[in-house]
């Protein structure tokens, strides 16, 4: 495992693996900032955004939309530019938008959640054909994910501080249906956070204050951990040309003195191999 970036992020959030630019794009929730990397050139760059910034996915106008405190945007990659595409959740200006992850038919989903992280005001979305960004899913204080199987018909829903991962049967129109517990984590190993799938549907777990990241099959057993030297592992991402690089946003947040100094590399961007390559992305076609 390689630290890739010690850019001590204080919420690094989000990371997405861009195959047309063979970059790696992530967020600083907590530092307002949209962040890129190409891995081979070793080429970084960083620039502000007007808001917390959960989430930056591609489009298939060649553009990005950007998921901020307030709304959807979307982001010129030429001019680092930002505009208003729909404002989310106006009525309620505690919440802001976390994570996110485009389907494999082309939608954008996403989840809100209360900034202060106490009200159950949290609710998951979907960006319909028609430019509507509709409820689905359950309400909790911080949702995570969804993340979905290679074939799209089953979506993985984390709420992170119950602990909790559910499962939910998805039909064409983007409908959830049968829900059941998938995996909870136990007490004392940390928060589940951001979700990510393989080819073979095994669901990669982040685990905040939990110093490790989690591979469960699709039945729910766990098969596999992986130990960071930092606690506070959000998301995982798989690129390169094989997409068998596991690429892992970390946070420094809520890290006293003592905990930074024993935890220097807080905050970056992690890299380590994995065997079974992750899914390939997707770019978000409607309601763009």
């Amino acid at each position: 495992m390689d630290c890739i970036w010690p850019l001590g992020a204080l919420l690094g959030e989000g990371p997405v693996w861009v195959a047309r630019e063979k970059a790696l794009w992530f967020t600083d929730i907590k530092g307002c900032q949209l962040h890129r990397i190409d891995p081979v050139a070793d080429k970084k760059t960083s620039f502000d955004a007007p808001a917390q910034t959960g989430f930056v996915l591609p489009s298939a106008d060649g553009q990005f939309i950007v998921g901020m405190q307030g709304g959807l945007f979307r982001l010129d990659a030429k001019t680092n530019g930002f505009s208003l595409l729909y404002a989310i959740e106006t009525d309620t200006p505690s919440n802001r938008l976390n994570d996110a992850v485009v389907d494999p038919t082309g939608h954008l989903w996403f989840g809100s959640m209360d900034d202060g992280e106490t009200a159950s005001t949290g609710q998951f979305y979907r960006l319909d054909d028609d430019g509507v960004a509709r409820p689905r899913g359950l309400g909790c204080e911080i949702t995570n994910g969804p993340a979905f199987s290679p074939d799209g018909r089953i979506g993985y829903f984390v709420d992170t501080l119950a602990r909790k991962i559910w499962a939910y049967d998805v039909d064409n129109d983007g409908q959830l249906s049968a829900q059941r517990l998938f995996v909870e984590i136990e007490d004392g190993a940390g928060y589940p956070d951001g979700p990510s799938v393989d080819i073979d549907g095994h669901v990669w777990i982040g685990l905040y204050a939990g110093w490790a990241v989690r591979r469960y099959a699709p039945d729910g057993k766990l098969v596999d951990t992986v130990k960071f030297p930092v606690a506070n592992i959000t998301k995982l991402a798989f690129g390169g040309a094989d997409r068998q690089t596991a690429f892992a946003t970390t946070a420094a947040q809520q890290l006293d003195a003592t905990a930074l100094k024993a935890q220097p590399l807080a905050g970056g961007l992690f890299s380590f191999r994995v065997q079974v390559p992750g899914l390939a992305g997707f770019e978000i076609r409607y309601g763009i």
